[in-house]
Protein backbone atom coordinates (compact mmCIF):
# COMPACT_ATOMS: atom_id res chain seq x y z
CA UNK A 1 0.00 0.00 0.00
CA UNK A 2 1.22 3.67 -1.10
CA UNK A 3 2.35 5.38 1.98
CA UNK A 4 -0.92 7.56 2.55
CA UNK A 5 -3.14 6.66 -0.03
CA UNK A 6 -6.70 5.00 0.65
CA UNK A 7 -7.37 1.32 -0.43
CA UNK A 8 -10.62 0.32 -1.98
CA UNK A 9 -11.35 -2.92 -2.58
CA UNK A 10 -13.73 -3.79 -5.76
CA UNK A 11 -16.18 -7.36 -5.75
CA UNK A 12 -16.69 -8.49 -9.27
CA UNK A 13 -13.59 -6.60 -10.68
CA UNK A 14 -12.25 -8.78 -13.75
CA UNK A 15 -14.59 -7.12 -15.87
CA UNK A 16 -17.27 -4.68 -17.00
CA UNK A 17 -18.67 -2.33 -14.27
CA UNK A 18 -16.33 -3.47 -11.90
CA UNK A 19 -13.11 -3.39 -14.00
CA UNK A 20 -14.20 0.37 -15.05
CA UNK A 21 -14.83 1.27 -11.45
CA UNK A 22 -11.19 -0.19 -10.81
CA UNK A 23 -9.68 1.95 -13.64
CA UNK A 24 -11.59 4.86 -11.98
CA UNK A 25 -9.97 4.60 -8.45
CA UNK A 26 -6.38 3.87 -9.66
CA UNK A 27 -6.22 7.10 -12.07
CA UNK A 28 -7.23 8.92 -9.17
CA UNK A 29 -4.72 7.63 -7.39
CA UNK A 30 -6.17 5.08 -4.67
CA UNK A 31 -4.47 1.79 -3.93
CA UNK A 32 -6.77 -1.60 -5.13
CA UNK A 33 -7.75 -4.59 -3.89
CA UNK A 34 -9.82 -6.40 -6.81
CA UNK A 35 -11.61 -9.92 -6.14
CA UNK A 36 -13.42 -11.99 -8.32
CA UNK A 37 -13.51 -15.64 -9.27
CA UNK A 38 -11.17 -15.48 -12.42
CA UNK A 39 -7.57 -15.17 -11.35
CA UNK A 40 -6.48 -14.69 -14.98
CA UNK A 41 -8.18 -11.65 -16.03
CA UNK A 42 -8.23 -10.15 -12.21
CA UNK A 43 -4.39 -10.65 -12.14
CA UNK A 44 -3.71 -9.00 -15.61
CA UNK A 45 -5.72 -6.02 -14.80
CA UNK A 46 -4.16 -5.44 -11.15
CA UNK A 47 -0.68 -5.46 -12.82
CA UNK A 48 -1.75 -3.18 -15.56
CA UNK A 49 -3.37 -0.56 -13.63
CA UNK A 50 -0.34 -0.81 -11.01
CA UNK A 51 1.94 -0.38 -14.18
CA UNK A 52 -0.19 2.58 -15.69
CA UNK A 53 -0.58 4.53 -12.52
CA UNK A 54 1.79 3.77 -10.17
CA UNK A 55 -0.29 2.35 -7.61
CA UNK A 56 -0.22 -0.82 -5.55
CA UNK A 57 -3.42 -3.27 -7.12
CA UNK A 58 -3.63 -6.70 -5.35
CA UNK A 59 -5.69 -9.48 -7.12
CA UNK A 60 -7.45 -11.70 -4.33
CA UNK A 61 -9.15 -14.63 -5.61
CA UNK A 62 -13.00 -14.85 -4.26
CA UNK A 63 -16.13 -16.53 -5.02
CA UNK A 64 -18.87 -14.58 -3.06
CA UNK A 65 -21.53 -17.26 -4.08
CA UNK A 66 -19.88 -19.64 -1.31
CA UNK A 67 -21.05 -19.51 2.36
CA UNK A 68 -18.56 -17.52 4.49
CA UNK A 69 -16.93 -16.18 1.62
CA UNK A 70 -17.10 -12.56 3.03
CA UNK A 71 -15.37 -13.48 6.16
CA UNK A 72 -12.71 -15.22 4.17
CA UNK A 73 -11.92 -12.47 1.59
CA UNK A 74 -10.91 -9.86 5.00
CA UNK A 75 -8.87 -12.78 6.51
CA UNK A 76 -6.82 -13.13 3.29
CA UNK A 77 -6.71 -9.45 2.64
CA UNK A 78 -5.74 -8.89 6.29
CA UNK A 79 -3.02 -12.01 6.23
CA UNK A 80 -1.82 -9.75 3.08
CA UNK A 81 -1.13 -6.27 5.75
CA UNK A 82 -3.59 -4.50 4.00
CA UNK A 83 -6.97 -2.68 5.13
CA UNK A 84 -9.95 -1.38 2.92
CA UNK A 85 -10.73 2.10 3.32
CA UNK A 86 -13.47 1.89 0.27
CA UNK A 87 -15.81 -0.68 -0.47
CA UNK A 88 -16.86 -1.34 -3.91
CA UNK A 89 -20.12 -3.95 -4.03
CA UNK A 90 -20.02 -4.65 -7.68
CA UNK A 91 -20.32 -8.69 -8.36
CA UNK A 92 -23.76 -9.63 -9.24
CA UNK A 93 -25.20 -11.99 -12.63
CA UNK A 94 -28.75 -13.08 -13.53
CA UNK A 95 -30.91 -15.98 -14.66
CA UNK A 96 -33.36 -15.03 -17.19
CA UNK A 97 -34.71 -18.23 -17.91
CA UNK A 98 -37.43 -17.95 -15.69
CA UNK A 99 -38.40 -19.09 -11.72
CA UNK A 100 -39.06 -22.66 -11.96
CA UNK A 101 -36.88 -22.76 -14.96
CA UNK A 102 -33.77 -21.70 -13.02
CA UNK A 103 -31.62 -24.75 -10.83
CA UNK A 104 -32.36 -23.45 -7.36
CA UNK A 105 -28.85 -23.62 -6.34
CA UNK A 106 -28.30 -20.42 -9.04
CA UNK A 107 -31.04 -18.54 -6.74
CA UNK A 108 -29.53 -19.38 -3.62
CA UNK A 109 -26.16 -18.21 -5.47
CA UNK A 110 -27.42 -14.98 -6.82
CA UNK A 111 -29.01 -14.38 -3.21
CA UNK A 112 -25.53 -14.56 -1.97
CA UNK A 113 -23.55 -13.03 -4.33
CA UNK A 114 -25.74 -9.63 -4.97
CA UNK A 115 -28.02 -9.30 -1.24
CA UNK A 116 -25.91 -11.81 1.40
CA UNK A 117 -22.21 -10.54 0.32
CA UNK A 118 -23.07 -7.02 0.30
CA UNK A 119 -24.18 -6.98 3.28
CA UNK A 120 -21.97 -8.96 5.12
CA UNK A 121 -18.63 -6.75 3.59
CA UNK A 122 -19.75 -3.80 4.40
CA UNK A 123 -20.57 -4.90 8.21
CA UNK A 124 -17.04 -6.30 8.24
CA UNK A 125 -15.29 -2.95 6.27
CA UNK A 126 -17.44 0.42 8.05
CA UNK A 127 -16.69 -0.08 11.99
CA UNK A 128 -12.86 0.87 10.85
CA UNK A 129 -13.94 3.55 8.49
CA UNK A 130 -16.19 4.87 10.99
CA UNK A 131 -12.98 4.65 13.55
CA UNK A 132 -10.75 6.66 11.30
CA UNK A 133 -13.26 8.91 10.29
CA UNK A 134 -12.78 8.16 6.30
CA UNK A 135 -14.45 5.73 4.38
CA UNK A 136 -16.47 5.19 0.70
CA UNK A 137 -19.25 2.02 0.22
CA UNK A 138 -20.87 1.71 -3.32
CA UNK A 139 -23.45 -0.06 -3.90
CA UNK A 140 -23.75 -0.82 -7.42
CA UNK A 141 -27.28 -1.85 -8.02
CA UNK A 142 -29.77 -1.50 -10.99
CA UNK A 143 -32.08 0.45 -12.74
CA UNK A 144 -33.79 -2.76 -12.01
CA UNK A 145 -34.04 -1.83 -8.83
CA UNK A 146 -36.33 1.49 -9.38
CA UNK A 147 -39.04 -0.18 -11.54
CA UNK A 148 -41.65 -2.82 -11.15
CA UNK A 149 -40.84 -6.36 -10.75
CA UNK A 150 -40.00 -8.34 -14.20
CA UNK A 151 -40.85 -12.13 -14.68
CA UNK A 152 -37.69 -14.15 -16.57
CA UNK A 153 -34.96 -12.64 -14.21
CA UNK A 154 -37.70 -12.85 -11.75
CA UNK A 155 -34.95 -12.14 -8.47
CA UNK A 156 -32.54 -9.62 -10.04
CA UNK A 157 -35.16 -6.41 -9.74
CA UNK A 158 -35.92 -7.10 -5.95
CA UNK A 159 -32.17 -7.81 -4.96
CA UNK A 160 -31.26 -4.57 -6.57
CA UNK A 161 -34.14 -3.08 -4.86
CA UNK A 162 -33.35 -4.23 -1.57
CA UNK A 163 -29.66 -2.70 -2.26
CA UNK A 164 -30.61 0.68 -3.08
CA UNK A 165 -32.80 0.86 -0.08
CA UNK A 166 -30.21 -0.65 2.11
CA UNK A 167 -27.78 1.88 0.91
CA UNK A 168 -29.83 4.95 1.54
CA UNK A 169 -30.14 3.13 5.19
CA UNK A 170 -26.58 3.42 5.67
CA UNK A 171 -26.04 6.08 4.14
CA UNK A 172 -28.43 8.12 7.21
CA UNK A 173 -26.45 6.12 9.61
CA UNK A 174 -22.77 6.89 8.29
CA UNK A 175 -23.36 11.06 8.38
CA UNK A 176 -21.50 13.28 9.99
CA UNK A 177 -18.70 10.29 10.66
CA UNK A 178 -16.66 10.38 6.99
CA UNK A 179 -18.44 7.85 5.22
CA UNK A 180 -20.27 8.06 2.02
CA UNK A 181 -22.66 5.48 0.71
CA UNK A 182 -23.94 5.33 -2.61
CA UNK A 183 -26.12 2.88 -4.46
CA UNK A 184 -24.89 3.24 -8.13
CA UNK A 185 -28.11 2.42 -10.59
CA UNK A 186 -27.17 1.88 -14.06
CA UNK A 187 -29.45 0.83 -16.92
CA UNK A 188 -28.49 -1.05 -19.79
CA UNK A 189 -24.60 -0.98 -20.06
CA UNK A 190 -22.34 -2.34 -22.38
CA UNK A 191 -20.41 -5.03 -20.82
CA UNK A 192 -20.08 -9.00 -20.71
CA UNK A 193 -22.88 -8.61 -18.08
CA UNK A 194 -25.75 -9.58 -20.62
CA UNK A 195 -23.16 -12.49 -22.75
CA UNK A 196 -23.01 -14.14 -19.22
CA UNK A 197 -26.56 -14.40 -18.77
CA UNK A 198 -27.54 -15.62 -22.59
CA UNK A 199 -29.00 -12.15 -23.32
CA UNK A 200 -27.23 -10.39 -25.43
CA UNK A 201 -28.88 -11.23 -28.73
CA UNK A 202 -32.19 -10.36 -27.45
CA UNK A 203 -31.24 -6.79 -25.65
CA UNK A 204 -29.29 -5.50 -28.36
CA UNK A 205 -32.16 -6.47 -30.65
CA UNK A 206 -35.06 -5.24 -28.73
CA UNK A 207 -33.31 -1.65 -27.14
CA UNK A 208 -32.04 1.09 -29.38
CA UNK A 209 -28.28 2.09 -29.21
CA UNK A 210 -29.16 5.44 -27.21
CA UNK A 211 -30.12 3.37 -24.16
CA UNK A 212 -27.02 1.71 -23.78
CA UNK A 213 -24.41 3.56 -21.75
CA UNK A 214 -20.56 2.51 -21.97
CA UNK A 215 -18.90 0.90 -18.60
CA UNK A 216 -16.16 3.40 -18.11
CA UNK A 217 -18.67 6.58 -18.28
CA UNK A 218 -21.27 4.83 -15.58
CA UNK A 219 -18.11 4.16 -13.13
CA UNK A 220 -16.62 8.02 -13.69
CA UNK A 221 -20.80 8.63 -12.56
CA UNK A 222 -20.51 6.34 -9.78
CA UNK A 223 -17.50 7.56 -8.05
CA UNK A 224 -17.80 11.01 -8.47
CA UNK A 225 -21.62 10.20 -6.59
CA UNK A 226 -20.25 8.63 -3.86
CA UNK A 227 -17.08 11.36 -3.20
CA UNK A 228 -20.35 14.03 -3.49
CA UNK A 229 -22.01 11.48 -0.70
CA UNK A 230 -24.90 11.26 -3.04
CA UNK A 231 -27.00 8.31 -1.47
CA UNK A 232 -27.98 7.22 -5.17
CA UNK A 233 -27.16 7.80 -8.81
CA UNK A 234 -28.92 6.82 -11.65
CA UNK A 235 -26.73 7.55 -15.17
CA UNK A 236 -28.14 8.95 -18.05
CA UNK A 237 -31.40 11.46 -18.78
CA UNK A 238 -33.67 8.18 -20.63
CA UNK A 239 -32.49 5.86 -17.57
CA UNK A 240 -33.57 9.01 -15.01
CA UNK A 241 -37.31 9.25 -16.65
CA UNK A 242 -37.74 5.48 -17.02
CA UNK A 243 -37.02 5.43 -13.14
CA UNK A 244 -39.51 8.16 -12.18
CA UNK A 245 -41.81 6.56 -14.40
CA UNK A 246 -41.52 3.53 -12.46
CA UNK A 247 -42.11 5.61 -9.10
CA UNK A 248 -45.17 7.07 -10.61
CA UNK A 249 -47.26 4.71 -12.75
CA UNK A 250 -50.04 2.55 -10.50
CA UNK A 251 -49.13 -1.07 -10.36
CA UNK A 252 -51.37 -2.35 -13.06
CA UNK A 253 -50.20 -0.19 -15.30
CA UNK A 254 -46.60 -0.38 -14.57
CA UNK A 255 -46.65 -4.53 -15.20
CA UNK A 256 -48.63 -4.07 -17.93
CA UNK A 257 -45.79 -2.36 -19.34
CA UNK A 258 -43.09 -4.97 -18.26
CA UNK A 259 -44.98 -7.79 -19.14
CA UNK A 260 -44.94 -6.49 -22.92
CA UNK A 261 -41.60 -5.87 -22.22
CA UNK A 262 -40.53 -9.48 -21.15
CA UNK A 263 -42.97 -11.00 -24.34
CA UNK A 264 -41.06 -9.14 -26.36
CA UNK A 265 -37.69 -10.50 -25.09
CA UNK A 266 -39.18 -13.85 -25.91
CA UNK A 267 -40.27 -13.32 -29.13
CA UNK A 268 -36.61 -12.31 -30.29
Amino acid sequence: MGEGRRTILITGASAGIGAALARVCAARGYDLILTARREGPLQALAEDLAAAHGVAATAVVADLAEPNAPGRLFEAIAARGLRVDGLVNNAGFSRTTGFLATDPADHAAMIRVMLTAPVELSRLALPDMVARGWGRVLNVASLAGQMPATGGDTLYGPIKSFLIKASQGLWLETQGKGVNVTALCPGYTYTEFHDVNGSREQVSAAYPKWMWMDADRVARIGWDAVEANRPRVTPGVANNVLAALGGLLPDALALKMVGGHARRLDRL
